[in-house]
């Protein structure tokens, strides 16, 4: 876990706490994508397949997110199951937010795209303006945690505007957009490794990508063989991918493979998107 550094016998400020979020490992990112591609299934399950429509669905997944946040923001340190329900649920909200422009306002998908990346990219300056930092070892403070909900409630919305702009337009089918998603989060990895490029850019871009990624494998999953995916339907593929995601949490709760160390400070953004004592694929800090 991640807190902030006092000196010797001071006592911590009220509003800190320990970090909120979990260590960015190989785990990480496989729950991740798996929250993304239930963030698709249910999406389609609750509107088409149980009749609630896109409306109705809204207002449900939107309360349930609020109550989620509700207990997220309240607890002290970082839980799994609270934080990656919190996840799961913004991940629905986030796809939601998109299909809500798009189909009921009729904006073009164009539109929405660069509008969630300007919100996004805004959310990011004010982060940083205030906190002089986006990283995500240092969520201790309600205010940063605020701003790291807001960015992830935008990434979802982004990464699904993104992606069905890119599917409708090139018309690549659910595997090839799959597989394209994934060279580019490849891609950033390399730059990550051997140019150097900065860790919490990296992060915050494979964080983008793993939405369309995410949404391209459930649709390959749940759609009809006939319409280019397996046929597994979106009850059988979102009931599988929760499973999953709750055995992962739950060995996640027990192993503790996932909490941060007792360090928050120091790092310039440089290092490896991997830490080589754990998994490749964990975020250093950045530059404070």
């Amino acid at each position: 876990m991640t807190t902030n550094k006092h000196a010797a016998g001071a006592a911590p400020r009220s509003r800190e706490m320990w970090n909120k979020v979990p260590e960015v490992t190989l785990y990480f990112w496989v729950i991740k994508i798996l929250c993304t591609t239930v963030g698709e299934t249910a999406a389609d399950l609750l509107n088409a397949n149980l009749g609630l429509g896109l409306t109705n669905t809204s207002y449900v997944m939107g309360a349930l997110l609020v109550v989620a946040l509700f207990f997220q923001f309240r607890a002290r340190a970082y839980v799994p199951s609270l934080y990656w329900l919190s996840v799961v649920l913004i991940s629905v909200v986030g796809t939601l937010v998109s299909d809500n422009l798009t189909d009921n306002l009729g904006v073009p998908l164009e539109t929405t795209t660069w509008m969630f990346a300007l919100a996004l990219a805004v959310t990011f300056v004010a982060w940083y303006a205030s906190e002089r930092s986006l990283s995500i070892h240092t969520i201790h403070t309600r205010r940063r945690e605020a701003f790291y909900w807001l960015a992830i409630l935008f990434t979802f919305a982004l990464g699904t505007s993104a992606g069905d702009l890119v599917a409708e337009r090139l018309g690549l089918g659910y595997w090839v957009s799959a597989v394209m998603f994934a060279v580019l989060i490849a891609a950033v990895a390399v730059a990550r490794f051997t140019l150097d490029f900065h860790a919490v850019w990296s992060f915050w871009i494979a964080y983008v990508l793993t939405r369309p990624l995410g949404a391209s494998l459930g649709d390959y999953l749940s759609q009809a063989r006939a319409d280019g995916g397996l046929g597994l339907g979106t009850v059988g593929t979102s009931l599988l991918f929760l499973a999953v995601i709750l055995g992962l949490v739950v060995f996640l709760t027990r192993s503790k493979r996932d909490v941060a160390p007792l360090d928050g400070d120091g790092d310039d953004g440089r290092g490896s998107f991997g830490q080589h004592a754990r998994d490749r694929f964990s975020l250093p800090e950045d530059a404070r």
